[in-house]
């Protein structure tokens, strides 16, 4: 699904942020990426949304070369991705309804298919009922799943995540990843990028840390689904 190969990535103004990085991620994995501030954890994942490019190395997502792939493909990448955000970036001026449906508008979806979709996906996050609240409406966490929605709306084989629990409280937080794990089951790729020391120790997945743009520890495939207390 996602192969690294001796990837570096040095900004302009000389910093290192990714530093000779080699990883595989299997189709199906959930991968939590942890380190400290600044470690390297967002440019990692802003390589596979072709956000950044590398100084040197390879990228492949989903057997294709990314590494330098023309800016009017990056649309299409995207679509076979769901990104989940910390700040959520809900549009203000639509309900949950209109959020979710808007993510399948953009790929073409049928009028069809979207009232068919959204409802459903709307149901697996608990939300039917705050279909037609708008984000200011909603807590902290009901948005985050809003934005969960949106992000599984088009059935994408690969969930990044950037710190999708940061601004809910703990409990929630677990909510979110059991979630999250429930679509990792159905065969989903997911990538989950987290300070969280308490979720990683209690969800039984590959732990991946990244230091001073290094992979410094990796834990490896996890071959049980089953979580540990």
């Amino acid at each position: 699904m996602i192969t690294f190969q001796n990837v570096s990535k040095t900004y302009g103004n000389g910093t290192h942020a990714l530093k000779h990085v080699d990883l595989q991620v299997d189709s199906g994995e959930f991968v939590f990426i942890v380190g400290s501030s600044g470690a390297g954890k967002s440019t990692f994942l802003k390589m596979i949304m072709c956000e950044e490019r590398p100084t040197e190395g390879k990228i492949l997502v989903n057997n294709t070369d990314i590494t330098n792939l023309p800016k009017r493909r990056v649309p299409y990448l995207r679509r076979t991705m769901g990104i989940v955000f910390q700040d959520f970036r809900l549009i203000d001026t639509m309900n949950v309804y209109e959020n979710v449906a808007f993510a399948m508008h953009v790929v073409g979806a049928s009028p069809e298919e979207i009232r068919r979709r959204v409802p459903y996906m709307l149901g697996l996050v608990n939300l039917e009922k705050k279909a037609k609240c708008r984000p200011g409406e909603l807590s902290g966490g009901e948005q985050q799943r809003v934005g969960l929605a949106r992000a599984l709306i088009n059935n994408p084989k690969l969930i990044i995540a950037d710190e999708p629990t940061g601004n809910v409280d703990p409990a929630l937080s677990f909510e979110i990843v059991d979630l999250l794990s429930e679509i990792n089951r159905r065969g989903t790729t997911i990538l989950m990028v987290t300070h969280e020391h308490g979720l990683v120790k209690h969800f039984h997945k590959r732990i991946v840390e990244i230091q001073g743009g290094c992979v410094v520890a990796d834990t490896g495939k996890v071959e049980t689904d089953h979580e540990t207390a």
